[in-house]
């Protein structure tokens, strides 16, 4: 639910820099969004087809990027997509421990 309130900000935004650079409308908002951020990206997905009637956003492409959280191995350093039910390190089998990658959210782009 908290998908609604970000997304409205989203559109905001959006209207705000093609409102500030002469567009008269935004093509592309390519958004950045970690899966361990705390947003769905369907739900914004769902919510911006609605919120964004009426607004310079209503033709908009919405462009998600997913980011797959990652652990970092403690022995030999290596990024890796965490497999279920272990944080074992694919290239060594050390323990992983959580980074803030898989964490982002936010706009990376604007097309006016």
């Amino acid at each position: 639910m908290h998908e609604y309130p970000i997304t409205q900000h989203i559109i905001s935004v959006a209207s705000e820099y093609a409102k500030k650079y002469g567009g008269t409308e935004v093509k592309v908002i390519h958004l950045v969004v970690g899966e361990t951020s705390g947003y769905v990206s369907s739900s914004i997905e769902l919510y911006f087809d609605i919120i964004a009637k009426g607004s310079l956003c209503e033709k908009a492409k919405l462009d998600i990027k997913r980011i797959a959280p990652k652990l970092k191995c403690n022995q030999c350093g290596e990024l890796f997509v965490r497999k279920p039910f272990t944080f074992e390190c694919p290239l060594c089998g050390g323990e992983g421990s959580p980074t803030e990658i898989g964490k982002e959210f936010y706009i990376k782009s604007i097309e006016i």
